[in-house]
């Protein structure tokens, strides 16, 4: 089991933000559900998000773009999950759904909920496509595990705005990696603050843990299976290259380009140019929804 952070008032601060987040529309709960392995209809889903004429709307754009290339127009939402796939089609709607519930949060000014998206969905969908090729324990939470890994962030901006300001103020000034400075201010990382967010989701716990640790993945009690790769490393290293590439999350992450691309690190040197053209292509087609 991931043990709890050690209990802190900026913690419980944070945390009580989650709270004051717009609450989830009902696809939205139901993907949410399914990364809990819940008993879940996806015929259910593709029903509710038909109800949903904005996000029907921007899947069916999605689908019918050049990206999947399909022949002729794709005009019903059950006709997308044949297509796609229950993965594909869940990982778009989860984006597309969290996406808008984040426009809808107020921030403190120098929060960029642009950027944050962005970082965010990159990370997700570099990490699945990293997850594809690669032998992952839980590969199929890859997804999620990206969308959700700066979940502390948002709350600590939220929640804590002076310990937002102050730590902002201590990486334009210092030199030190920024989680040393969360834990100085904070006594906590925003990686361990997303993880005891997502357990209060209800996400699985191998998601959890590779959140809490991809900051620093060679701390993971997880380790791995002989030959194959903890879900946090796979996390890491899709954070850091979309960190290389410039798009972070304000000034707490780095945007100089790595000495070494961040991907090589992951053991399939081979197979690396052909995930960074997918996840262009990839990330391109569904930019203009965020």
């Amino acid at each position: 089991m991931i043990a709890p952070a050690t209990p802190s008032p900026a913690r419980e601060r944070a945390l009580r933000v989650l709270g004051e987040l717009p609450p989830f529309s009902p696809i939205l709960n139901k993907l949410i559900a399914s990364l809990a392995q819940e008993d879940v209809s996806f015929a259910k889903i593709a029903e509710l998000i038909e109800k949903d004429t904005v996000l029907a709307g921007n899947v069916l754009r999605l689908v019918n773009s050049a990206l999947y290339g399909f022949p002729g127009t794709i005009n019903s939402i059950r006709h997308a999950v044949s297509l796609l796939g229950i993965s594909k089609l869940r990982n778009a709607t989860l984006s597309m759904s969290v996406a808008r519930m984040w426009k809808q949060v107020k921030t403190p000014p120098g929060w960029m909920m642009g950027s944050f998206n962005l970082h965010s969905l990159g990370v997700a969908i570099l990490a699945d496509l990293l997850a594809q090729r690669a032998k992952v324990e839980y590969a199929e939470g890859a997804f999620a595990a990206g969308l959700f890994h700066d979940l502390g962030w948002l709350l600590v901006a939220m929640g804590l705005p002076d310990e937002y300001k102050q730590i902002s103020l201590l990486c334009r000034q210092g030199e030190k990696w920024a989680h040393e400075y969360e834990v100085q201010v904070l006594g906590m990382t925003h990686a361990e603050l997303s993880a005891e967010a997502l357990a209060k989701w209800n996400l699985p716990e191998p998601i959890r843990i590779a959140v809490r640790y991809h900051i620093a993945p060679d701390l993971d009690p997880a380790g791995a299976e002989p030959g194959s790769l903890p879900l946090s490393r796979i996390l890491y290293a899709s954070d850091q290259y979309m960190q290389g590439i410039g798009t972070s999350v304000s000034v707490f992450e780095g945007t100089e380009p790595a000495a070494v691309n961040p991907l090589e690190s992951l053991g399939f040197s081979e197979q690396i140019p052909q995930v960074i053209a997918e996840f262009e292509s990839e990330f391109a087609a569904i930019q203009p929804y965020f």
